[in-house]
């Protein structure tokens, strides 16, 4: 039923990786599996152990294709710029996009698709900062991300459907109180070796005491 990773802890975290080229369109994926990942998922920290998220699990491919559809729309509407001068941008930026622009037009063949919600009163998002909000949503999105790759599956972060939050809302039949908070493709993967990613140092970004305490080189 799983092709569960021997990872270490330090391994798992340095080496979940969006994936958006390496997914296996062809091989089913269990739902059964997925859920495993999410009961994982749910042990995350939030609010006031409010537990007001809510995941759907998208499997029929009639569904998938529909949220494919204004999932795509809303990648080349957000991208459009970029990919006219796709070959004048830096490499690394590049890739990215290439990648990314790969996975908006394969969406409808990834076998799941998992969108992490929260219910929220009235359905109004709040002003200024909303780190308190998103803080009882994310961290079990990325967890699901975690239990994922353990098990011998990969995912892509993603929310560039939420320029178009609404016209998924209605495709999926969701209450004006349900707001999502990102989209995890899910598929087995092409390969099962993953490095880090490409990261600043610790030098860079560290501040020690208050921001002019340490400044970073």
């Amino acid at each position: 039923m799983t092709d569960g990773l021997p990872l270490s802890c330090e391994e798992l975290l340095t080496t979940t990786r969006s994936v958006r080229h390496g997914l296996d369109l062809d091989r089913a994926v269990d739902p059964a599996l997925v859920e495993d990942c999410l009961r994982t998922a749910l042990q995350a920290p939030n609010g006031n152990n409010r537990q007001n998220w809510r995941w759907l699990l998208l499997t029929d491919p009639r569904v998938r294709a529909d949220v494919a559809e204004v999932y795509r729309a809303a990648f080349h509407e957000r991208n459009a710029a970029a990919l006219e001068r796709l070959e004048e941008l830096p490499a690394a930026t590049r890739s990215v996009l290439t990648a990314a622009r790969t996975l908006a037009d394969r969406l409808h063949r990834v076998p799941v698709l998992v969108i992490p919600c929260l219910e929220v009163a009235g359905g109004r998002l709040p002003p200024g900062n909303q780190a308190g909000l998103w803080g009882s949503l994310l961290p079990a999105a990325w967890s699901y991300a975690l239990a994922a790759r353990s098990r011998g599956l990969v995912t892509a972060w993603t929310a560039v459907h939420l320029d178009r939050e609404r016209e998924v809302a209605d495709v999926l039949g969701l209450p004006p109180t349900v707001r999502q908070g990102a989209l995890l493709p899910t598929a087995h993967p092409l390969r099962t070796t993953f490095r880090p990613g490409p990261r600043l140092p610790l030098e860079r970004v560290l501040h020690r005491d208050g921001w002019q305490g340490t400044r970073p080189v």
